[in-house]
């Protein structure tokens, strides 16, 4: 039974949200039954054009990804037929066996409706024997539905460099014994937060392009990390995850204006809020720190809290955020939680106490040609009073970054002192890389 289109068809936007949505459960159903990472993407792909072309003529099957698993199913077996014709064998490698019984579901067949193979594909893309940076590039071709290009872009090396490390992961995940039993998924769960927590982020401040947000990418990790909670509810950096991540999604209203243009949080309409968001993400993390081991998701997500539960940011608690950075710093080292902690720093002891700590990145390899650590420094010179200084740094930060939105920013504030213009901003410190 199929849900009929509109006269002439489902529009052609609808279609694609669908199919994005549905593309990476789709392949890990296809993974679970048939362990080819990039014959299940052909499968895919193929199937996912068949949609395109018969589902705005007949209309949208009752059960769509049933429809997409079978027609990618029949199609991956229609692969494995022609290479064996092509080679003359039975099989397609002596280290693999399809049984000739095979059988196709039907739409309504073996598939629950309510099954999703995301999270399969989630852990196999966050395998041990790939590399963290991988392991990401990886999850947002496969998970997030980017192409090769964006996730290049995301990474800001060449298409033609960004391609073959993405075919190599799968080459070694094929390489490798793929069944995911309870161990793997206990011993990937770090690996797995991390990327989810690296998906948010480019969802919520993409790294390129003309739009400040990628909102799929970020409701995604959303969702998927619910998933994770809903499996592991007693997992303090499971909680402290999403509790973060909604607490910082609920400002994504308010950090743009009509065109687009970014608003730091010190600018930004509180009343824009999502509450609901806040209110869940509070209760999330402050049960997780009540009765968990305490963990640098759950840090991050408290540090959050203290920026969103007050009414005007005058009011903001900066010695606490001081103090939690401080603890991250302690258990989580690295240069972004450091960069923040100078930024707390220079609001509790001033701008001079912020620089001395930023001095110590510029030795980072990570943060050295960082956007991030050139806008803060330009920001805290500012407040400082070297407003020639600050200048100089806003334009150098705003050539670093491939964010249009950021690039119109940064030049903003470099604009705003010039030799010519007005008095210096006395603003806070997180006005330098938006909110």
């Amino acid at each position: 039974m199929r849900r009929r289109a509109e006269p002439g068809g489902s529009s052609g936007e609808d279609l694609g949200r669908l199919l994005r949505e549905l593309a990476p459960r789709v392949l890990g159903a296809l993974l679970r039954r048939y362990d080819d990472f990039d014959a299940c993407e052909d499968a895919l792909q193929e199937a996912m054009l068949a949609a395109t072309v018969q589902w705005p003529v007949d209309g949208v099957p009752e059960h769509p990804r049933a429809w997409l698993i079978t027609v990618a199913a029949r199609r991956f077996i229609d692969q494995i037929r022609s290479e064996r014709a092509r080679r003359d064998r039975e099989t397609v490698s002596a280290s693999r066996e399809l049984p000739d019984a095979l059988v196709v579901p039907g739409p309504d067949e073996r598939v629950p409706r309510d099954h999703d193979d995301t999270l399969t594909l989630l852990f196999l893309c966050c395998h041990p024997a790939l590399t963290p940076a991988s392991q990401v590039a990886l999850t947002l071709r496969a998970v997030g539905g980017l192409t090769t290009a964006e996730v290049a872009s995301a990474f800001l090396v060449p298409e033609a460099t960004m391609g073959p490390r993405i075919s190599r992961a799968k080459q070694r995940i094929r390489a490798t014994d793929t069944t995911l039993r309870a161990p793997a998924y206990a011993e990937r769960l770090g690996a797995v937060l991390h990327v989810l927590y690296l998906v948010f982020n480019e969802g919520y401040t993409a790294t390129c392009g003309p739009d400040l947000h990628r909102p799929d990418l970020s409701t995604e990790a959303i969702r998927l990390t619910r998933a994770i909670h809903r499996a592991l509810p007693d997992d303090g950096e499971v909680a402290g995850l999403l509790a973060l991540m909604l607490l910082t999604d609920a400002r994504r209203a308010a950090r743009t204006d009509a065109e687009g243009g970014l608003i730091p949080l010190a600018e930004q309409d509180r009343l824009r809020w999502d509450a609901g968001l806040i209110e869940e993400g509070t209760r999330l993390v402050t049960d997780a720190m009540l009765r968990c081991p305490l963990g640098p998701y759950q840090l991050q997500a408290a540090i959050a809290c203290l920026h969103v539960q007050v009414p005007d940011v005058a009011d903001t608690d900066w010695r606490q955020i001081r103090f939690l950075y401080r603890l991250l710093c302690r258990i989580a080292p690295n240069p972004m939680a450091t960069l923040n902690h100078a930024i707390a720093v220079a609001m509790t002891d001033g701008p001079g106490a912020g620089l001395a700590m930023l001095s110590t990145l510029a030795a980072d390899d990570r943060m050295a040609r960082h956007h991030r650590l050139v806008a803060t420094r330009a920001h805290l010179r500012e407040l400082a009073g070297d407003t020639a200084a600050a200048r100089e740094d806003y334009l150098l930060a705003a050539r670093r970054t491939a964010s249009l939105p950021e690039q119109r920013f940064l030049r903003a504030r470099a604009d705003r002192l010039a030799p010519l213009g007005g008095p210096a901003s006395t603003g806070h410190a997180r006005d330098a890389v938006g909110g």
